[in-house]
Protein backbone atom coordinates (compact mmCIF):
# COMPACT_ATOMS: atom_id res chain seq x y z
CA UNK A 1 0.00 0.00 0.00
CA UNK A 2 1.21 3.11 -0.32
CA UNK A 3 2.10 5.77 1.91
CA UNK A 4 -0.22 9.39 0.48
CA UNK A 5 1.95 11.33 2.67
CA UNK A 6 5.08 10.22 0.34
CA UNK A 7 3.22 9.64 -2.53
CA UNK A 8 1.13 13.62 -2.48
CA UNK A 9 4.69 14.73 -1.60
CA UNK A 10 5.33 18.29 -3.82
CA UNK A 11 2.05 17.71 -5.75
CA UNK A 12 0.22 20.72 -6.37
CA UNK A 13 -3.51 19.34 -6.55
CA UNK A 14 -5.33 15.81 -6.07
CA UNK A 15 -9.02 15.51 -8.10
CA UNK A 16 -10.57 14.74 -6.14
CA UNK A 17 -9.22 14.70 -3.41
CA UNK A 18 -11.06 12.05 -1.32
CA UNK A 19 -10.60 9.73 -4.47
CA UNK A 20 -7.22 8.91 -4.56
CA UNK A 21 -7.37 6.56 -1.41
CA UNK A 22 -10.21 5.06 -2.43
CA UNK A 23 -9.08 3.83 -5.55
CA UNK A 24 -5.43 2.61 -3.57
CA UNK A 25 -8.12 0.45 -1.31
CA UNK A 26 -10.15 -0.82 -4.14
CA UNK A 27 -7.25 -1.89 -5.91
CA UNK A 28 -5.29 -3.42 -3.09
CA UNK A 29 -8.76 -5.57 -1.95
CA UNK A 30 -9.12 -6.39 -5.07
CA UNK A 31 -5.23 -7.33 -5.92
CA UNK A 32 -5.38 -5.03 -9.18
CA UNK A 33 -2.58 -2.79 -11.16
CA UNK A 34 -3.51 0.85 -10.99
CA UNK A 35 -2.71 2.21 -14.46
CA UNK A 36 -1.18 5.63 -14.13
CA UNK A 37 -0.46 7.31 -16.91
CA UNK A 38 1.56 10.77 -18.33
CA UNK A 39 1.93 11.81 -21.25
CA UNK A 40 4.88 13.32 -22.68
CA UNK A 41 4.85 14.89 -26.09
CA UNK A 42 8.58 14.74 -27.66
CA UNK A 43 8.75 18.17 -28.76
CA UNK A 44 12.30 18.43 -28.06
CA UNK A 45 15.46 15.91 -27.64
CA UNK A 46 16.25 16.35 -24.06
CA UNK A 47 14.48 15.59 -21.11
CA UNK A 48 15.40 17.41 -17.98
CA UNK A 49 14.88 17.31 -14.04
CA UNK A 50 11.57 19.25 -14.57
CA UNK A 51 10.02 16.33 -16.70
CA UNK A 52 11.32 14.10 -14.28
CA UNK A 53 8.24 15.43 -11.30
CA UNK A 54 6.23 13.08 -13.07
CA UNK A 55 8.46 10.40 -13.55
CA UNK A 56 8.97 10.68 -10.25
CA UNK A 57 5.75 9.70 -9.15
CA UNK A 58 5.28 7.36 -11.89
CA UNK A 59 8.22 5.48 -10.15
CA UNK A 60 6.82 6.01 -7.11
CA UNK A 61 3.07 4.26 -7.79
CA UNK A 62 5.70 1.25 -9.27
CA UNK A 63 7.02 0.70 -6.00
CA UNK A 64 3.87 -0.29 -4.83
CA UNK A 65 2.87 -2.54 -7.71
CA UNK A 66 1.04 -0.59 -10.06
CA UNK A 67 1.84 0.19 -13.50
CA UNK A 68 3.01 3.27 -15.34
CA UNK A 69 1.89 4.30 -19.13
CA UNK A 70 4.49 6.38 -20.53
CA UNK A 71 2.79 7.83 -23.46
CA UNK A 72 5.01 9.51 -26.13
CA UNK A 73 2.41 12.10 -27.99
CA UNK A 74 3.65 11.62 -31.32
CA UNK A 75 0.58 12.18 -32.86
CA UNK A 76 -0.36 15.53 -30.77
CA UNK A 77 3.15 16.70 -30.64
CA UNK A 78 2.19 17.28 -34.44
CA UNK A 79 -0.11 19.81 -32.97
CA UNK A 80 1.82 21.23 -29.98
CA UNK A 81 -0.05 21.81 -26.92
CA UNK A 82 -0.97 25.58 -26.29
CA UNK A 83 -0.95 25.05 -23.20
CA UNK A 84 0.82 28.79 -21.46
CA UNK A 85 1.29 30.31 -24.80
CA UNK A 86 0.30 33.46 -26.16
CA UNK A 87 0.48 32.81 -29.67
CA UNK A 88 0.10 30.09 -32.38
CA UNK A 89 2.41 27.26 -31.34
CA UNK A 90 4.32 25.91 -35.34
CA UNK A 91 3.82 22.32 -35.82
CA UNK A 92 6.24 19.86 -35.80
CA UNK A 93 6.84 17.16 -39.00
CA UNK A 94 6.34 13.60 -37.95
CA UNK A 95 9.95 13.27 -38.99
CA UNK A 96 10.88 15.86 -36.38
CA UNK A 97 8.85 14.01 -33.42
CA UNK A 98 9.51 10.73 -34.28
CA UNK A 99 13.61 11.54 -33.85
CA UNK A 100 12.67 13.34 -30.44
CA UNK A 101 10.93 10.18 -29.35
CA UNK A 102 13.63 7.80 -29.84
CA UNK A 103 15.29 9.80 -27.31
CA UNK A 104 12.62 10.17 -24.67
CA UNK A 105 12.66 5.82 -24.67
CA UNK A 106 16.27 5.96 -23.66
CA UNK A 107 16.24 8.32 -21.12
CA UNK A 108 12.85 7.68 -18.93
CA UNK A 109 14.26 4.18 -17.54
CA UNK A 110 16.71 5.85 -15.87
CA UNK A 111 13.62 6.59 -13.35
CA UNK A 112 11.21 3.75 -14.38
CA UNK A 113 11.31 0.15 -14.50
CA UNK A 114 10.88 -1.31 -17.59
CA UNK A 115 9.36 -4.44 -16.17
CA UNK A 116 6.32 -2.31 -15.31
CA UNK A 117 6.12 0.29 -17.87
CA UNK A 118 4.52 0.03 -20.91
CA UNK A 119 5.25 2.65 -23.70
CA UNK A 120 2.79 3.64 -25.66
CA UNK A 121 2.40 6.08 -29.07
CA UNK A 122 -0.93 7.88 -29.13
CA UNK A 123 -0.69 8.01 -33.16
CA UNK A 124 -1.75 4.27 -32.59
CA UNK A 125 -5.18 5.28 -32.28
CA UNK A 126 -5.21 8.86 -33.39
CA UNK A 127 -4.22 8.16 -36.99
CA UNK A 128 -6.95 5.47 -37.70
CA UNK A 129 -9.70 8.18 -35.35
CA UNK A 130 -10.77 9.42 -38.65
CA UNK A 131 -12.44 12.70 -40.14
CA UNK A 132 -16.33 10.68 -38.29
CA UNK A 133 -14.13 10.00 -35.03
CA UNK A 134 -13.46 13.38 -35.00
CA UNK A 135 -16.21 15.03 -35.01
CA UNK A 136 -17.96 13.06 -32.84
CA UNK A 137 -14.81 14.19 -30.16
CA UNK A 138 -15.36 17.42 -31.28
CA UNK A 139 -19.33 17.28 -30.35
CA UNK A 140 -18.78 16.14 -26.67
CA UNK A 141 -17.57 19.79 -25.81
CA UNK A 142 -18.19 23.58 -26.23
CA UNK A 143 -16.71 26.32 -27.49
CA UNK A 144 -17.64 28.28 -24.14
CA UNK A 145 -16.01 25.19 -22.32
CA UNK A 146 -12.64 26.09 -24.41
CA UNK A 147 -12.87 29.37 -23.62
CA UNK A 148 -12.40 28.75 -20.00
CA UNK A 149 -9.35 27.81 -19.95
CA UNK A 150 -6.97 30.56 -19.07
CA UNK A 151 -4.25 30.66 -22.21
CA UNK A 152 -7.53 30.64 -24.46
CA UNK A 153 -9.53 33.25 -22.90
CA UNK A 154 -6.64 35.44 -22.80
CA UNK A 155 -6.09 35.61 -25.97
CA UNK A 156 -10.06 35.76 -27.03
CA UNK A 157 -9.98 38.63 -24.88
CA UNK A 158 -6.77 40.15 -26.71
CA UNK A 159 -7.84 39.73 -30.03
CA UNK A 160 -5.01 36.96 -30.59
CA UNK A 161 -5.69 34.40 -33.02
CA UNK A 162 -6.81 30.87 -31.67
CA UNK A 163 -6.63 28.30 -34.42
CA UNK A 164 -9.32 25.87 -34.52
CA UNK A 165 -6.71 22.82 -34.43
CA UNK A 166 -5.64 24.41 -30.99
CA UNK A 167 -9.12 23.34 -29.68
CA UNK A 168 -8.86 19.92 -30.92
CA UNK A 169 -5.79 19.49 -28.33
CA UNK A 170 -7.18 18.81 -25.50
CA UNK A 171 -9.77 16.58 -27.03
CA UNK A 172 -7.24 14.25 -28.26
CA UNK A 173 -5.56 13.96 -24.79
CA UNK A 174 -8.32 13.01 -23.15
CA UNK A 175 -9.72 10.48 -25.75
CA UNK A 176 -5.71 9.27 -25.15
CA UNK A 177 -7.47 8.33 -21.26
CA UNK A 178 -10.28 6.49 -22.71
CA UNK A 179 -8.57 4.02 -24.87
CA UNK A 180 -5.89 3.77 -22.21
CA UNK A 181 -8.61 3.38 -19.63
CA UNK A 182 -6.31 5.09 -17.24
CA UNK A 183 -7.16 4.88 -13.30
CA UNK A 184 -4.30 8.05 -12.76
CA UNK A 185 -3.09 10.70 -15.11
CA UNK A 186 -0.43 12.89 -14.02
CA UNK A 187 0.47 16.17 -15.01
CA UNK A 188 2.01 19.88 -14.56
CA UNK A 189 -0.42 22.14 -12.69
CA UNK A 190 -0.54 23.85 -16.61
CA UNK A 191 -2.36 21.05 -17.75
CA UNK A 192 -5.27 20.91 -15.26
CA UNK A 193 -7.49 21.63 -17.60
CA UNK A 194 -6.00 19.02 -20.48
CA UNK A 195 -6.79 16.57 -17.71
CA UNK A 196 -10.27 17.65 -16.43
CA UNK A 197 -11.05 17.09 -20.27
CA UNK A 198 -9.81 13.39 -19.88
CA UNK A 199 -12.49 12.58 -16.84
CA UNK A 200 -15.21 13.85 -18.69
CA UNK A 201 -14.88 11.84 -22.30
CA UNK A 202 -14.35 8.91 -20.02
CA UNK A 203 -17.25 9.61 -18.07
CA UNK A 204 -19.06 9.85 -21.43
CA UNK A 205 -17.63 6.71 -22.33
CA UNK A 206 -18.98 4.80 -19.61
CA UNK A 207 -15.51 4.44 -17.62
CA UNK A 208 -14.99 5.43 -14.06
CA UNK A 209 -13.22 8.81 -14.86
CA UNK A 210 -9.27 9.04 -13.81
CA UNK A 211 -8.30 10.55 -10.83
CA UNK A 212 -6.08 13.06 -11.47
CA UNK A 213 -2.79 14.52 -9.73
CA UNK A 214 -0.88 17.66 -10.35
CA UNK A 215 3.00 18.83 -9.39
CA UNK A 216 4.13 21.95 -9.49
CA UNK A 217 6.02 23.72 -12.45
CA UNK A 218 9.92 23.53 -11.37
CA UNK A 219 11.70 26.57 -11.70
CA UNK A 220 14.94 26.38 -13.44
CA UNK A 221 18.26 27.42 -12.79
CA UNK A 222 17.23 31.16 -11.94
CA UNK A 223 15.39 30.21 -10.09
CA UNK A 224 12.51 32.74 -11.26
CA UNK A 225 11.71 31.16 -15.09
CA UNK A 226 10.26 28.20 -15.66
CA UNK A 227 12.75 25.04 -16.07
CA UNK A 228 12.80 25.50 -19.79
CA UNK A 229 15.98 24.18 -22.40
CA UNK A 230 14.65 27.49 -24.58
CA UNK A 231 15.73 29.85 -21.60
CA UNK A 232 19.20 27.84 -21.10
CA UNK A 233 18.14 27.30 -17.68
CA UNK A 234 17.62 23.67 -17.47
CA UNK A 235 19.63 20.40 -16.10
CA UNK A 236 19.70 17.83 -18.26
CA UNK A 237 19.14 13.93 -17.88
CA UNK A 238 21.68 13.64 -20.12
CA UNK A 239 24.36 16.15 -18.79
CA UNK A 240 27.92 15.07 -18.05
CA UNK A 241 28.39 14.25 -14.66
CA UNK A 242 30.60 16.68 -13.68
CA UNK A 243 27.93 19.79 -15.47
CA UNK A 244 25.16 17.96 -13.58
CA UNK A 245 26.77 18.37 -10.12
CA UNK A 246 27.52 21.86 -10.93
CA UNK A 247 24.35 23.27 -11.80
CA UNK A 248 22.47 21.63 -8.84
CA UNK A 249 25.15 23.78 -6.55
CA UNK A 250 24.74 27.07 -8.81
CA UNK A 251 20.66 27.06 -7.59
CA UNK A 252 20.09 29.40 -4.53
CA UNK A 253 19.79 28.64 -1.25
CA UNK A 254 16.40 28.85 -1.26
CA UNK A 255 15.61 26.91 -4.19
CA UNK A 256 17.56 23.82 -2.42
CA UNK A 257 14.67 23.23 -0.14
CA UNK A 258 12.24 23.30 -3.52
CA UNK A 259 14.66 20.72 -5.21
CA UNK A 260 14.86 18.61 -2.34
CA UNK A 261 10.70 17.93 -2.12
CA UNK A 262 10.17 17.76 -5.97
CA UNK A 263 13.55 15.87 -6.84
CA UNK A 264 14.77 14.51 -4.23
CA UNK A 265 14.32 10.36 -2.92
CA UNK A 266 14.69 11.04 0.70
CA UNK A 267 11.91 10.15 2.80
CA UNK A 268 10.49 13.73 4.41
CA UNK A 269 12.06 12.80 7.64
CA UNK A 270 15.65 12.90 6.17
CA UNK A 271 14.66 16.31 4.37
CA UNK A 272 13.37 17.10 7.65
CA UNK A 273 16.19 16.50 9.56
CA UNK A 274 18.37 18.26 6.61
CA UNK A 275 16.44 21.77 7.31
CA UNK A 276 17.28 21.23 11.20
CA UNK A 277 20.84 21.36 10.27
CA UNK A 278 20.59 23.86 8.66
CA UNK A 279 18.73 26.07 10.90
CA UNK A 280 21.42 24.91 13.75
CA UNK A 281 23.74 26.33 11.68
CA UNK A 282 25.12 23.87 8.97
CA UNK A 283 26.44 25.40 5.67
CA UNK A 284 23.92 25.31 3.43
CA UNK A 285 26.64 24.39 0.77
CA UNK A 286 27.43 21.17 2.31
CA UNK A 287 23.51 20.19 2.59
CA UNK A 288 23.16 20.30 -1.11
CA UNK A 289 26.05 18.82 -1.95
CA UNK A 290 23.96 15.56 -0.88
CA UNK A 291 21.21 16.67 -3.15
CA UNK A 292 23.55 16.79 -5.77
CA UNK A 293 25.36 13.53 -5.08
CA UNK A 294 22.10 12.16 -4.96
CA UNK A 295 20.73 13.16 -8.47
CA UNK A 296 24.15 12.73 -10.15
CA UNK A 297 24.54 8.75 -8.92
CA UNK A 298 20.44 8.05 -10.14
CA UNK A 299 21.47 9.36 -13.73
CA UNK A 300 25.07 8.14 -13.92
CA UNK A 301 25.52 5.43 -11.41
CA UNK A 302 26.46 5.12 -7.90
CA UNK A 303 29.73 6.65 -6.66
CA UNK A 304 29.61 8.70 -10.09
CA UNK A 305 27.92 12.22 -7.20
CA UNK A 306 31.37 11.52 -5.16
CA UNK A 307 33.41 11.49 -7.47
CA UNK A 308 31.76 14.74 -9.13
CA UNK A 309 31.84 16.23 -5.42
CA UNK A 310 35.53 15.62 -5.35
CA UNK A 311 35.86 17.80 -9.05
CA UNK A 312 33.84 20.90 -7.48
CA UNK A 313 35.83 20.78 -4.43
CA UNK A 314 39.01 20.96 -6.36
CA UNK A 315 37.34 23.66 -8.75
CA UNK A 316 35.65 25.95 -6.42
CA UNK A 317 35.39 25.15 -3.31
CA UNK A 318 39.31 25.20 -2.41
CA UNK A 319 39.91 28.48 -4.45
CA UNK A 320 40.24 27.23 -7.97
CA UNK A 321 38.86 29.42 -10.49
CA UNK A 322 38.39 28.82 -14.29
CA UNK A 323 40.87 30.20 -16.38
CA UNK A 324 39.19 31.95 -18.68
CA UNK A 325 37.16 34.33 -16.45
CA UNK A 326 35.72 37.44 -18.16
CA UNK A 327 36.70 41.19 -17.70
CA UNK A 328 34.04 43.68 -18.64
CA UNK A 329 34.63 47.27 -17.95
CA UNK A 330 31.84 49.85 -16.71
CA UNK A 331 31.55 53.32 -15.47
CA UNK A 332 30.00 54.74 -12.71
CA UNK A 333 29.51 58.44 -10.88
CA UNK A 334 30.64 59.44 -7.45
CA UNK A 335 28.02 57.86 -5.88
CA UNK A 336 29.25 54.47 -7.08
CA UNK A 337 27.57 51.58 -8.71
CA UNK A 338 24.83 49.51 -6.30
CA UNK A 339 25.56 45.83 -6.29
CA UNK A 340 22.54 44.68 -8.34
CA UNK A 341 22.82 47.07 -10.71
CA UNK A 342 26.88 46.01 -11.33
CA UNK A 343 25.53 41.99 -11.65
CA UNK A 344 23.60 43.44 -14.65
CA UNK A 345 26.67 45.02 -16.09
CA UNK A 346 28.64 42.14 -15.88
CA UNK A 347 26.24 39.87 -17.84
CA UNK A 348 25.15 37.87 -14.85
CA UNK A 349 21.81 38.87 -14.02
CA UNK A 350 19.20 40.46 -16.80
CA UNK A 351 18.24 43.15 -15.28
CA UNK A 352 18.67 45.16 -11.65
CA UNK A 353 15.53 43.64 -10.30
CA UNK A 354 16.85 39.86 -11.20
CA UNK A 355 20.52 41.22 -9.48
CA UNK A 356 18.41 42.12 -6.43
CA UNK A 357 16.55 38.65 -5.95
CA UNK A 358 19.59 36.63 -6.16
CA UNK A 359 21.42 38.68 -3.79
CA UNK A 360 18.19 38.01 -1.39
CA UNK A 361 18.63 34.35 -1.81
CA UNK A 362 21.69 34.43 -0.97
CA UNK A 363 23.45 33.62 -4.59
CA UNK A 364 25.97 36.01 -4.85
CA UNK A 365 29.91 36.30 -4.03
CA UNK A 366 31.60 39.43 -4.21
CA UNK A 367 35.37 39.07 -3.87
CA UNK A 368 34.58 35.18 -2.60
CA UNK A 369 32.52 36.54 0.16
CA UNK A 370 29.16 35.80 0.47
CA UNK A 371 26.75 39.04 0.08
CA UNK A 372 23.29 39.83 1.56
CA UNK A 373 22.90 43.16 1.68
CA UNK A 374 21.60 44.52 -1.17
CA UNK A 375 22.12 47.86 -0.57
CA UNK A 376 25.97 47.46 -0.93
CA UNK A 377 27.71 50.00 -3.60
CA UNK A 378 30.83 49.48 -5.42
CA UNK A 379 33.65 52.08 -5.46
CA UNK A 380 34.98 53.08 -8.75
CA UNK A 381 38.87 51.96 -8.75
CA UNK A 382 38.90 48.79 -8.33
CA UNK A 383 38.58 45.39 -10.12
CA UNK A 384 35.73 43.30 -8.49
CA UNK A 385 35.37 39.62 -8.64
CA UNK A 386 31.42 38.68 -8.80
CA UNK A 387 30.40 35.29 -8.59
CA UNK A 388 26.42 33.85 -8.76
CA UNK A 389 26.18 30.69 -7.69
CA UNK A 390 28.57 28.08 -8.31
CA UNK A 391 29.13 28.42 -11.95
CA UNK A 392 29.50 31.47 -13.06
CA UNK A 393 31.88 34.17 -12.68
CA UNK A 394 32.67 37.54 -13.52
CA UNK A 395 35.24 40.34 -13.39
CA UNK A 396 33.96 44.03 -13.11
CA UNK A 397 36.96 46.68 -13.95
CA UNK A 398 34.73 49.62 -12.32
CA UNK A 399 36.16 53.00 -13.32
CA UNK A 400 34.83 56.69 -12.70
CA UNK A 401 32.82 58.64 -15.13
CA UNK A 402 34.94 60.91 -17.00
Amino acid sequence: MLNLAEITRGTEAVLPADELPKRLEAAARGKRRLRVKAGFDPTAKDLHLGHTLLLNKMRAFQAAGHEAIFLIGDFTGMIGDPTGKNETRKPLTRAEVLENAETYKEQVFKILDPNQTTVTFNSSWLDTLGTEGMLRLAAQHTVARMLERDDFAKRYASQQPIAIHEFLYPLLQGHDSVMLQSDIELGGTDQTFNLLVGRHLQQAAGQVPQVIMTVPILEGLDGVNKMSKSLGNTIGLNDAPDDMFGKIMSVSDTLMWRYFDLLSFRPLSEVAELRHQADAGQNPRDIKMTLAIEIVDRFHGAGVGERARGAFSARFSEGRLPDDIQTISATCGDQGLPLAKALKEAGLAASNGEGARLIDQRAVRLDGERIEDRTLVLAAGKTYLLQVGSRRHARLALAATA
